[in-house]
């Protein structure tokens, strides 16, 4: 009887050991989790030695990811390794992902930079923003037969215009050109589909984004630059509000001082280089 009480004692410390062993690990990715909530921004790049990116497959001059090695270049990977460069050496790790996710993973904080955002007033309410990298100015990529020079030319009920749903590109033709036939499509593949089969006969496009479209697809037109009025929007970097204000605070100063050696320049008509771009075909409304 008392080595069996003995045993059971025994066997109840041991439980109790194991318990403890088991939890310890859940408390310290519990402990992890917090910190990794509340760690700002900065420390979080310097604690891991690296920078997250959000990626943007497909959209020159900005982002391209190689099918064959998952490399990713355009001007907004350059830019990034830039910044890692200047912080030390750190790693750059690009996230796949959209225009509209990367507002969503910064605000979640699983990215540490989202590139190539305009900095409108719905946004601002989720995350904060840089100041602007370059001013991105408006046009359209229209047919071959479709001709036009200002707003106006295409604010007509007859003039069927193509737009990818919730953009920038929306609320340029839904604000100044009301009165065309506006259908909104989800991707700005099925954008270009659209104008590749007749359906529009033009679509909305910010300049560098229009001149890569015209430029990989001659077939559905050439990008023209809209006047009167002349419509731009800034292009930010997008970053996680928060209270501790020195990763934005880099990012101003490295904005300011690439924009003034005219780095940034360099970087985008690079990053337009691979579509047939060059520097003689951005209008003089883009400015770096």
């Amino acid at each position: 009887m008392t080595t069996d009480h003995v045993d059971r004692r025994q066997l109840l410390t041991l439980a109790g050991g194991l318990a403890a062993v088991i939890a310890a690990p859940a408390l310290v990715t519990g402990r992890a989790a917090a910190q990794g909530a509340n760690e700002a921004t900065f420390d979080r790049i310097m604690r891991t030695k690296t920078i997250r990116v959000a990626g943007l497959p497909g959209e020159l001059p900005f982002f391209q990811k190689s099918l064959a090695t998952g490399e990713w270049s355009g001007a907004c990977a350059d830019m990034a390794q830039d910044i890692a460069k200047q912080l030390g050496g750190m790693k750059v790790e690009f996230l796949d992902s959209t225009y509209g996710n990367s507002v969503l993973q910064v605000q979640a904080g699983q990215i540490d930079i989202a590139f190539a955002l305009n900095a409108t007033p719905a946004r601002a309410l989720a995350i904060d923003f840089t100041r602007p990298v370059f001013n991105h100015a408006f046009g359209i990529v229209a047919k071959p037969d479709f001709s036009a020079k200002t707003w106006a030319d295409i604010n007509k009920p007859e003039v069927k215009i193509a737009v990818d749903l919730g953009s920038s590109q929306e609320a340029a033709a839904r604000r100044f050109a009301p009165k065309a036939s506006i259908t909104a499509y989800r991707t700005r593949d099925e954008v270009v589909l659209a104008l590749a089969s007749g359906r529009a006969q033009c679509a909305v496009f910010a300049a560098l984004v229009g001149l890569t479209a015209a430029k990989r697809n001659p077939a559905i037109g050439r990008f023209i630059m809209l006047t009167t009025p002349v419509v731009s929007l800034t292009s930010n970097i997008g970053v996680r509000r928060e209270q501790d204000r020195r990763w934005r605070d880099f990012l101003d100063v490295w904005i300011d001082f690439n924009r003034g050696t005219g780095q940034i320049r360099e970087w985008l008509i690079n990053g337009l280089t691979p579509a047939g771009v060059t520097s003689e075909d951005v209008p003089a409304e883009v400015t770096f």
